[in-house]
């Protein structure tokens, strides 16, 4: 039996409207009344994910091959040493990682599997979400994840979540995340479509040219910290195992400085496209990341 946490962004972003500036040393005057509360995330002893750590993806359904290579290279850029001035490097948004005691790790990109014949259909079950994961070994040291298309209709996808990581009893690990361009942009690429609720800002243009694919890099980034510093339920995290909030979940809907409901926060602009983006990883690509907690600090941190 498998144990699975999810993550819903659009839940999440609603909740906002009711937070404070995650961001910001000084409270907004909205709250200045109210003493806030730090944001923490308790670490309740168990494993955490340490060492090389090997990626194995499922690609089910049809991807192309840039839009696999942009995903590819966003977890390439998650240890990529490439001399860069730019503190916004992908490499520098997962050293906040390193803070989290008991986890250090680097990760890398091994086998890749392409099932374009929908082995499984196009309606997937969570437990085929674990099927997929089980194509490629598994091991301690691996974490296997699962990208569908975007005409994969997934159990609770668009209505609960945007992507699932999760553990199963013998103690491997494996990740889930959908393309959402065609089924709910709205709740699982925002903020590069508008979302279904609350403030209806104008989307940002999205660094790759592909809602879907930046949308998947964000939720990616969701459940791949998430799976680093809470793999079995029983590490960092606040609230409830089944319900937890997460490394990054915790600061959902917080991309730069001066972030609030409706408003991703300041972040860099490509003067050529116009693309919105805060981190620059191999090849000079670009990418949109959320904010993470930082342990050190309390707070969620930004790359800008």
């Amino acid at each position: 039996m498998a144990s699975t946490r999810r993550f819903s962004i659009f839940v999440s972003f609603l909740l906002l409207s009711f937070l404070p500036d995650l961001t910001s040393a000084a409270p907004r005057k909205l709250f200045s009344l109210v003493q806030q509360q730090p944001l923490i995330l308790k670490y309740h002893n168990g494993p955490l994910l340490k060492g090389n750590i090997t990626l194995n993806l499922v690609w089910y359904g049809n991807f192309s091959p840039i839009q696999r290579s942009i995903l590819v290279d966003f977890l390439q850029s998650l240890n990529s040493h490439t001399p860069m001035a730019m503190p916004h490097s992908v490499s520098s948004w997962w050293q906040t990682i390193q803070k989290y005691k008991g986890v250090s790790c680097t990760l890398a990109v091994g086998n890749q599997i392409l099932d374009q014949d929908y082995s499984l259909g196009k309606l997937l079950k969570s437990s085929d979400i674990v099927s997929l994961a089980s194509k490629s070994k598994h091991r301690r040291n691996e974490i296997n994840v699962v990208f569908t298309a975007t005409d994969v209709g997934v159990e609770g996808f668009c209505m609960s979540r945007c992507g699932t990581h999760g553990s199963t009893q013998s103690k491997w690990a494996y990740e889930w995340v959908g393309n959402s361009e065609t089924q709910c942009p709205g709740q699982c690429a925002w903020p590069f479509h508008q979302p279904i609720y609350g403030p209806q800002t104008p989307p940002l243009v999205s660094p790759n040219g592909d809602v879907g694919i930046d949308g998947m890099v964000i939720n990616l980034a969701t459940v791949l910290a998430g799976t680093v510093t809470n793999p079995f339920d029983n590490g960092y995290f606040q609230g409830s195992a089944n319900a937890a909030l997460e490394a990054v979940t915790a600061c959902t809907g917080i991309f730069g400085r001066g972030a609030y409901a409706g408003y991703p926060g300041e972040v860099l602009v490509d003067g050529t496209t116009g693309a919105s983006y805060n981190a620059v990883g191999v090849d000079g690509r670009k990418y949109l990341l959320p904010a993470m907690w930082d342990p050190q600090t309390s707070t969620c941190k930004t790359l800008v």
